[in-house]
């Protein structure tokens, strides 16, 4: 009998335990299986071989657009998913566990009738000659815009009805692909180069572009023997003629063509002094745009534009090659790079209109102290924390935050491979990590500062710190050159940082840096001289530096 009793005692437990562990088994299945998922696919038509990279599902109330061109930091829900080696045909679910933003899941999306459209994102292999191979969007002159890079697969825009409590698999067959993009054609006024670099492609180990757009001054080609002071504009991947130069005319109701008909109309008059115009394109990997620099996760792209770009234009077209008669200007990330470009090679070019710089200081980088703050989404204040703002209106109302902006990144791309602003700051400021991907300075989804990446930071790329720790040597060569602007409510924060930088120059002795930083009374980003204002600025400089025997008179004809 005892023994009876103890065998159904030690029965009876094993027998719940069996019960607890198939009822959870059956759950875990349920709820793999149960609710909202979407399936994307793409047709063996659109790409040869497997795919590794990037796949999204955009969701939009809004039919005027198409979902993909939707998508931003205060644009429609979307949700990305990594695969490696998918198969035409091969289904990869976008399930309530996949990151998304504004939404972080799609078990969030309100019940309703929406169009939805699929996307893939191809990777291409780079196996880089510092031993690390890593899988990245290879750009394709498109300005690293996965959206709309050639190459690229999408499907059709459907209409669905979506309630994230059915067990429902709504399907996308990604049956498209993006066409390559089409140059606009040379004019006598606007030359466009593109030329495969040596040194970029040796790093890459996949052939890497350069390229550029000049502008022509009037009477190019009647005045054969005179040669033209030149202004290096950085920025943002364009083809674009440089300062949106166009004589067919201009859209009233586009700010941005009416500055660009402006400025035209200024180019071609008798007052306009005569120099040529370049802007850069050098996109990266990682983003649009190089930042100008070496760095470990982009490569030796300071060099590439230094000894392949710079030396190709100035053999093909008429430009000074003497330092006085070599400007820079840009704004926001062109602001950054004209000012880095300058300091870092302060005997090759002879001054700077840095407009609105990307952090100059990253004590404030947007909003954040890199070095004494522990968290980058949070200022923690005893007891509080108060969320770190990346945006504001001239208002000074927050309308982003700083984890907002990092997490729409990180559903376009984990490693740092958004092709967005912040993952390019950190790959062109940081260390490679072990893997070879970037070494993040804060971890994207808590926001926690690794400050041994933030001292790396500041050794390399921290621009007011290089000027302080340098300017023994560096002052003499830069004195009188460095112009810089910024409205006192840049959208981004960057007068902060601006006004840290004017707080050193301006104690500068032996010598005193003599430049220019000034503010706009409550403008945005990006304020500061443009057109005809900035022309006359540099022609002024450029003439009152030039080289002793100089005649600046020909290249001011008329």
């Amino acid at each position: 009998m005892n023994v009876k009793k103890g065998f159904r005692l030690s029965v009876f437990p094993l027998l719940i335990v069996l019960f607890l562990l198939t009822a959870t088994s059956s759950m875990a299945e349920t709820d793999t299986q149960s609710g909202l998922k979407f399936s994307i696919s793409f047709t063996p038509e659109t790409h040869f071989g497997p795919i590794t990279g990037r796949v999204f599902v955009i969701i939009t109330e809004n039919k005027g657009r198409e979902p993909r061109f939707q998508v931003g930091t205060h644009g429609v829900p979307f949700f990305g998913k990594d695969v490696e080696s998918l198969k035409a045909g091969e289904e990869v679910f976008i399930d309530q566990g996949v990151f998304g933003y504004p939404l972080e899941s799609i078990k969030d999306i309100p019940s309703g009738e929406y169009y939805i459209q699929g996307v893939v994102n191809v990777y291409t292999e780079f196996m880089r000659s510092d031993g690390h191979t890593v899988w990245i969007h290879n750009d394709q002159w498109e300005g690293q815009r996965w959206t709309r890079s050639p190459g690229n697969i999408i499907s059709d825009v459907v209409k669905v009805k979506i309630d994230p409590s059915e067990t429902k698999t709504i399907s996308l067959s990604c049956n498209d692909v993006i066409p390559p993009i089409k140059v606009p054609e040379d004019t006598p006024w606007v030359k466009r180069i593109k030329f495969e670099s040596e040194i970029l492609t040796q790093f890459w180990g996949q052939p890497i572009y350069l390229g550029a757009t000049i502008l022509l001054p009037k009477g190019y080609e009647e005045h054969p023997d005179v040669y033209y002071p030149v202004n290096y504009i950085q920025g943002h991947f364009s083809l674009r003629a440089p300062n949106g130069f166009n004589l067919t005319g201009s859209d009233q109701d586009d700010p941005r063509r009416r500055r660009g008909s402006e400025f035209s109309k200024y180019w071609v008059s008798d007052e306009c002094p005569r120099m040529i115009f370049v802007t850069f394109q050098h996109p990266c990997p990682y983003y649009d745009d190089s930042y100008a620099v070496n760095s470990e996760n982009c490569g030796p792209y300071g060099d590439a534009i230094m000894q392949e770009l710079i030396p190709y234009v100035e053999e093909h077209f008429r430009i000074i090659r003497k330092p006085y008669a070599r400007v820079l200007s840009g704004g926001s990330t062109g602001g950054w790079e004209s000012l880095a470009l300058q300091i870092f090679h302060p005997d090759f070019f002879g001054g700077t209109w840095s407009l609105c710089p990307d952090p100059v200081d990253f004590r404030y980088f947007q909003t954040i102290d890199i070095y004494k703050d522990k968290n980058a989404y949070y200022k923690e204040l005893g007891w509080i924390k108060v969320p770190t703002s990346s945006d504001r209106s001239i208002d000074g109302i927050s309308r982003l935050t700083i984890k907002q902006r990092n997490h729409v990144e990180l559903a376009m791309g984990t490693k740092n491979r958004s092709g967005e602003q912040i993952d390019i700051f950190e790959a062109v400021y940081g260390p490679a990590g072990p893997d070879g991907y970037v070494k993040p300075l804060f971890d994207k989804r808590t926001g926690e500062i690794d400050p041994t990446v933030a001292e790396y930071w500041r050794e390399n790329y921290d621009l007011r710190h290089i000027l302080k720790r340098d300017w023994a040597t560096l002052g003499p060569k830069l004195k009188g050159k460095l112009h810089i602007y910024v409205g006192d409510m840049d959208t981004f924060y960057l007068d902060s940082a601006v006004r840290l930088l004017e707080r050193f120059l301006e104690r500068t002795k032996n010598p005193y840096y003599d430049g220019v930083i000034e503010y706009g009374d409550r403008k945005p980003h990006c304020w500061g001289p443009r057109g005809a204002d900035l022309i006359n600025l540099m022609a002024e400089h450029i003439t009152k530096n030039a080289s002793s025997g100089e005649d600046t008179a020909l290249w001011r004809y008329k």
